[in-house]
Order: structure tokens, then C-alpha cells, then sequence
């Protein structure tokens, strides 16, 4: 299987899709966040309530909105158009452009790509319980990552239902639906519901 960024994500409109250069494995990319950040940059059109923290480093976007009680912590970047509400965290991810994490969710370790939102609670997982390396699985094919942590690939124009769990090494392509409450692993196709 292909997993490289352009068949998950649109990058001509993000601003840091030069971080994608060199990328087979999407979530390669995870690995470069520490070198290509350097300190906090805040669009001046981004919106920060004063209740957030923002530990950096971080990049966050043009007209992003960081909301009540939000935390963004090391290596973080957001695309234009964003909003990260109240009470979510964000931790070594990028984020595309226009994308909604409205309510209490935890984005940990993962690359989200554009239009996406998840709903009320949805949450990536980005550590296994017994620690061992994140895989990535197909089927029967298990897929080493190499990565210690390693949340989700969310492609564009996906939506996640309310307190969904996407485990650590979930793959979604693009234009997919997961509903409410749904706990979900592996690797699914492009169009994909998921119930």
C-alpha cells in the first residue's frame, strides 16, 4: 500500500507542506517536527484565549482560533482556518487547513489533514498499552513504523462522530465518516464508513 502525503492530503494551500518533502511513510513526517520548528510563531490574525497555554514550539495559523482552557504543547502546527476549543490538546502534530477540534479532544502524535472535524470527545490514541512500537496493520500485514508514538492520519474532508477513538496506527484516507463512539484500528480506504 502507498502511504504517501499527497494521497491523504492537498498540501497547496498549507503553508508548511515543504515539511512533507522526502516523505514515503506519512508518518515519517512525525519524525521532523523538532528540527523544523524553532520557537512559537503566531499568525497575527489567530485568535488565542487568554485561558490557553501554548508551550511551543509551535506554528500556529492564520485565523486559527486556540479556544478556552486549550493546550498546545511541543511541536505543534496548525494550517489556516483551524480551531482547537475548549479543553483540547494537541501534541507533536500537524494540522491542515480548516479543520475543527471544537470540544475536550486529545490530538496526540498524529497528521490531520484538511476539512476535518471531529466531534464532542473524539480522541487519538498515540501509545500502545504494553509500549511496544506502533505498527501500522492491513489485514494480515503488519507494517513497522519504528515510532514509539504514533496517533492517527486523518485524510481530508473526514469526520469523526463524537467520543470516537482512532488507536494508535489508525489510517483513514479521504472523505471518510466515523461514528459516534466507535473505537477504531488499522488502515481504511478512502470513502470508508465506519461503524
Amino acid at each position: 500500500m502507498n502511504f504517501k502525503p499527497t494521497n491523504y492530503f492537498d498540501l497547496t494551500n498549507f503553508t508548511q507542506a515543504d515539511i512533507f518533502e522526502g516523505v514515503e511513510n506519512i508518518w515519517e513526517v512525525l519524525k521532523k517536527l523538532s528540527s523544523y520548528l524553532n520557537g512559537i510563531v503566531i499568525d497575527p490574525t489567530a485568535k488565542v484565549d487568554p485561558t490557553a497555554k501554548i508551550l511551543g514550539p509551535a506554528i500556529i495559523g492564520a485565523n486559527t482560533v486556540i479556544g478556552f482552557n486549550a493546550l498546545i504543547r511541543e511541536n505543534v502546527i496548525t494550517g489556516s482556518d483551524c480551531i482547537i476549543g475548549h479543553g483540547t490538546e494537541v501534541k507533536n502534530s500537524i494540522i491542515l487547513n480548516n479543520s475543527f477540534f471544537s470540544h475536550m479532544s486529545y490530538i496526540g502524535d498524529s497528521v490531520i489533514g484538511n476539512n476535518i472535524n471531529f466531534g464532542g470527545g473524539a480522541k487519538t490514541g498515540n501509545l500502545r498499552l504494553d509500549k511496544a512500537p506502533v505498527t501500522v496493520k492491513i489485514g494480515e500485514e503488519i507494517i513497522e513504523t519504528g515510532l514509539e508514538k504514533f496517533g492517527a492520519v486523518v485524510g481530508d474532508n473526514t469526520k469523526i462522530g463524537i467520543n470516537a477513538v482512532l488507536n494508535p496506527g489508525t489510517i483513514l484516507g479521504k472523505n471518510c465518516i466515523v461514528y459516534p463512539l466507535v473505537s477504531v484500528n488499522g488502515v481504511f480506504a478512502e470513502n470508508s464508513k465506519i461503524k
